[in-house]
């Protein structure tokens, strides 16, 4: 074992295989909703029969979830490993719970299995799932490491977990290319969350510091990132809502003003402490984001192509 593949050695003698609650906890089961909300968003959005497709659904959501977003998840902590041992040192890896290169064989095997049940959705399900595989290991990996700028990585997260498990869903239940107004909430909702993996940064701030990471938090400080993820997350809503009450949607579009106060009242929380402030927000200003997601997707459903 070298110092590479772990970063402390446990306690007593080096454990050889994964630890089976360190394997799941690699895979970080609290991250598998967003995509997983998402793709459902986008089968509700296509006005497909979700009960009469119920497999594919499933499918699709097991893919976006479990398989696709824990790849991910093990690849960035096979990655990161070196800067874990700095901001959660009893994390799988850098604790010695999963020894060796097994986290890095994880992800691989994980990216194999990806591939293989997205070709079961068939060539829009398989050929998502190369995008989202290649677009993990590029966040993640030298030597792109995506996740080194704090625009290209967040952005580059907020894509692969909103806009393109919504992008999928509908395409499959649709079998054939989503229509444009689909294809444009889903890219606007995937851009405000860029402001959501800004504030999911705040948790590592001093190890993305010390090991050249150059989140927003680090580079603007954690005010400044703190007002400049708000902004990003609401002026695409605001776009959504005036999207929708054009498209005859004002009911929708009502819903989406509700939520977007709500989130404006929670922000104003959120900024009097940003760094202290945002696990709440995640719990309080991103769920009322994901709610007007899918109020966005019931008012897609149905709707007339725009001449």
């Amino acid at each position: 074992m070298t110092v590479s593949d772990n970063i402390h050695r446990p306690l007593g003698a080096p454990r050889t295989y994964p630890e089976p609650k360190a394997a799941l906890t690699l895979i970080k089961p609290i991250t598998w909703f967003p995509p997983m909300w998402a793709y459902f968003c986008g089968t509700i959005s296509s006005g497909g029969s979700v009960a009469e497709n119920w497999a594919l659904v499933v499918l699709g959501v097991l893919l976006a979830g479990p398989i696709v977003c824990g790849m991910s998840q093990a690849a960035n902590d096979w990655c990161d490993r070196h800067v874990d041992a700095i901001n959660e040192p009893n994390r799988p890896i850098p604790s010695g719970r999963i020894p060796g290169r097994w986290g890095l064989w994880i992800a691989l095997a994980m990216s194999a299995l990806s591939l293989m049940v997205g070709a079961l959705l068939g060539p829009w399900g398989f050929g998502a799932t190369v995008v989202g595989v290649l677009a993990a290991w590029a966040y993640s990996a030298e030597p792109v490491r995506m996740k080194r700028s704090g625009w290209w990585g967040p952005g580059l997260v907020g894509l692969s977990y909103e806009t393109l498990p919504w992008f999928t869903g509908a395409a499959i239940l649709s079998a054939g290319a989503p229509r444009f107004e689909i294809v444009l909430v889903a890219l606007l909702y995937g851009i405000g969350a860029h402001g959501i993996m800004t504030l999911n940064d705040f948790k590592a701030l001093e190890g993305d510091r010390q090991t050249g990471v150059r989140s927003l938090p680090v580079t603007l400080g954690p005010e400044k990132a703190a007002k400049l993820a708000c902004v990003i997350m609401l002026v695409p809503q605001a776009i959504v809502l005036m999207a929708l009450a054009s498209w005859d949607r004002p009911a929708h579009a009502a819903i989406l003003l509700v939520l977007g106060l709500g989130q404006i009242w929670a922000m104003s929380v959120l900024l009097k402490d940003p760094k202290a402030k945002a696990p709440w927000y995640n719990g309080t200003g991103v769920l009322m984001y994901i709610i007007g997601m899918m109020v966005s997707a019931f008012a897609l459903r149905g709707l007339e192509v725009l001449p």
